[in-house]
């Protein structure tokens, strides 16, 4: 074993590496990450499959209800699209949902017609199935942006945090257009080079692939632009070829990816309708959710959010300090404020920020691993024997004393039917 120093705003800490950690390569990674990459101890082949065995496992043990969305906007919807009956909320008849989401869904029933399966048991555990698979990709990417941010050591504090956070194994396997939306913010932050460090940082091609993302994003739930109009002004600010980014990337891509929804849309409501436009005249321009219940302003702050990060709150406020990456913690209080102002408020509506208040916990735990692993050395040169917990084990099981039956609660007993 030996230190070696991280190349990222994590100066401070020092983490430890394998002498024959194996790793592989990805194609869109720069050299300096490549390089970097190679002192990891984990392979993104092995990260993936964990996710993925973890996010299956999840999305088996979901017995519960949550909201109607994921049903009435997702699932009713692509079974009507696959197989012609099923009832449609009043939100497709006004045109402010766009079918590109349950889409996605109706073509894997398709699927599973075809090859016989659609008998009850699979078509209800299927599609949550189907959605780990893109819950563990977003899992993966939460990995590699820790990863490119601030090193191995917090990239794999981040991605526990992740897996053992309540709301994140509760939620996030779930059909809403929501865990879709986190799993492409994920993705997108990674590629854009303006959440970096440096922009030189960034490997060649990456912003077009992020603002790609980016533009599925908002095509598939339109609040997600609050997110990227945030990424967007960075990215404005922080570029030297801006003319270039507007003209040469942005307008075209977006345009790109806003015809072909708007070519679905006009294919299954059998008229034109621009969604984006109809979901701001009703969310934004007449408050029509307001219908549906409101909050006071400071809900997400004092209630909602907290409740979400839950017993990581302090590691995550302590992570944002410590690294001072103001960046990311910037991009939370920018989603925070700005759905703040609307009436209507939802726990999930703020999904897609919520993995990265668990990167400054990653952060904040890793300071931790460092600061025992450093006293640990010290004790045992001096032969010091402590039988107590470190406060790196302290934490952990702090945080998997609170977060586990708060999370098996609310996915097995918590608002399930009774016979």
């Amino acid at each position: 074993m030996k230190h070696s120093e991280l190349q990222s705003p994590l100066k401070s800490i020092k983490m430890r590496q394998r002498k024959n950690g194996s790793s592989i390569k990805h194609p869109n990674l720069s050299d300096a990450e490549a390089k970097s990459q190679k002192k990891s101890p984990y392979s993104l082949k092995d990260v993936f499959l964990t996710c993925l065995g973890f996010r299956m496992l999840n999305a088996l043990l979901i017995q519960t209800y949550f909201n109607p969305d994921e049903h009435w906007q997702a699932l009713e919807v692509a079974h009507r699209i696959a197989f012609g009956y099923g009832h449609l909320t009043w939100e497709w008849e006004e045109g402010i949902r766009s079918y590109l989401h349950p889409m996605m869904f109706a073509l894997f029933y398709k699927l599973l017609a075809l090859l016989r399966l659609d008998i009850p048991c699979v078509m209800i555990k299927a599609p949550r199935l189907l959605q780990s698979i893109f819950s563990a990709v977003g899992d993966l990417y939460l990995y590699k942006l820790s990863f490119v941010l601030f090193g191995d050591g917090v990239a794999k504090w981040a991605l526990f945090s992740q897996l053992a956070n309540w709301f994140m194994f509760f939620c996030f396997n779930r059909t809403f257009s929501n865990s879709l939306e986190t799993t492409l913010t994920l993705v997108g932050l990674y590629y854009w080079p303006s959440v970096r460090s440096s922009l030189n940082k960034a490997p060649s091609g990456s912003r077009k692939w992020g603002l790609a993302l980016a533009a599925l994003a908002c095509a598939i739930r339109p609040t997600s632009a609050v997110t990227w109009v945030y990424v967007g002004l960075l990215e404005l600010y922080l570029t030297h070829d801006r003319l270039r980014f507007i003209f040469v990337e942005l307008i075209p891509i977006g345009s790109v990816v806003l015809g072909i929804t708007c070519l679905l849309d006009r294919l299954m409501y059998d008229s034109w309708v621009l969604v984006p436009l109809n979901f701001l005249k009703f969310n934004f321009l007449s408050s029509g959710g307001d219908y549906y219940g409101t909050h006071k302003w400071h809900w997400y702050f004092t209630q909602g959010f907290t409740v979400m990060v839950f017993t990581f709150l302090p590691f995550c406020v302590a992570g944002i300090i410590k690294s001072k990456y103001w960046k990311l913690s910037g991009l939370i209080l920018w989603v925070l404020g700005l759905y703040s102002i609307l009436g209507h408020k939802e726990f999930r509506f703020v999904l897609p920020v919520l993995p990265i208040s668990l990167i400054f916990v990653g952060y904040s735990l890793a300071a931790l691993d460092e600061r025992d692993s450093r006293n640990g050395a010290k004790k045992r040169s001096s032969c010091i024997c402590n039988k107590w917990p470190s406060r790196k084990q302290l934490a952990i099981f702090f945080l998997l004393a609170s977060n586990i039956p708060m999370a098996l609660y609310m996915s097995l007993i918590h608002q399930t039917e009774r016979n």
